[in-house]
């Protein structure tokens, strides 16, 4: 299969993931770029930033436009999360490929087993605080900066159990905290030089925008709990796989 139809493939998939879940989609991608594409982890990381704020800005733009994104939560929640998120980035282009592919796959791993066991359900009113608030969004900023990823799958069930944000809106407002914290890891990220392919960055990320305004079509006819199973049982196959060959 040649390299554009791959990138193609992979990105619609990801587009898929990112549209209808809200996350997902940038923990299928980095793989996607490694093992399918030739990248290294470091480009791997950058280039899935890249894709991950064109996907989340495009789905953000069709939440808010549905009235779905609590951006006064969303911001504060996401400014917790800058600064981590620059400083992780910088700190990742120091770290070993073999260590960063051990910890993405991780985190993987803890992704896919959120998707298979996802937790909705609101937290307590007195449980919310602006301290916790601040702690999980600087927690998600520091794991975007570090490996690369948007965070969706962590965004989501924070913002509903910590702040308290409905389901029908915590898509949404995850798109912006992921869009937010993605481009602050990337303004660091690129501050240190990474030959990157833009022929095969272009189409990945074309398909994975048109992807998530499918995504969020597919959200409306297939319940969120099968697509998240759905989607998380190929993502935790990816994370065994990245794990043995970090190990190996």
């Amino acid at each position: 299969m040649s390299t554009l139809i791959l990138a193609l493939t992979a990105g619609a998939v990801v587009g898929l993931a990112l549209g209808g879940l809200g996350g997902g989609g940038s923990v299928l991608a980095v793989p996607a770029l490694i093992y399918l594409l030739g990248f290294t982890p470091a480009a791997a990381t950058t280039a899935g930033l890249l894709i991950v704020i064109a996907t989340s800005l495009t789905g953000l733009v069709a939440h808010a436009g549905e009235g779905r994104v609590r951006w006064r939560t969303g911001g504060l929640f996401a400014a917790a999360g800058i600064v981590p998120a620059a400083v992780a980035g910088a700190l990742s282009a120091r770290i070993p490929s073999g260590v960063l592919t051990a910890a993405f796959a991780g985190l993987a791993v803890v992704a896919a087993v959120r998707m298979l066991r996802p937790r909705t359900g609101p937290a307590p009113q007195d449980a919310v605080s602006a301290g916790r608030a601040a702690r999980a969004g600087a927690g998600l900023g520091a794991v975007t900066g570090f490996l690369g990823v948007g965070g969706g799958f962590l965004a989501v069930p924070t913002l509903v159990t910590v702040v308290a944000v409905p389901m029908s809106e915590a898509v949404g407002t995850s798109l912006l905290v992921i869009t937010v914290n993605s481009t602050a890891a990337l303004v660091t990220r690129l501050a240190t030089p990474t030959a990157l392919d833009w022929a095969v960055i272009a189409p990945f990320t074309a398909t994975a925008v048109l992807g998530a305004w499918d995504g969020r079509r597919l959200a409306a006819k297939v319940s969120t709990a099968a697509l998240q199973r759905i989607f998380g049982a190929a993502l935790l196959a990816v994370a065994v796989f990245m794990l043995v060959d970090a190990v190996v």
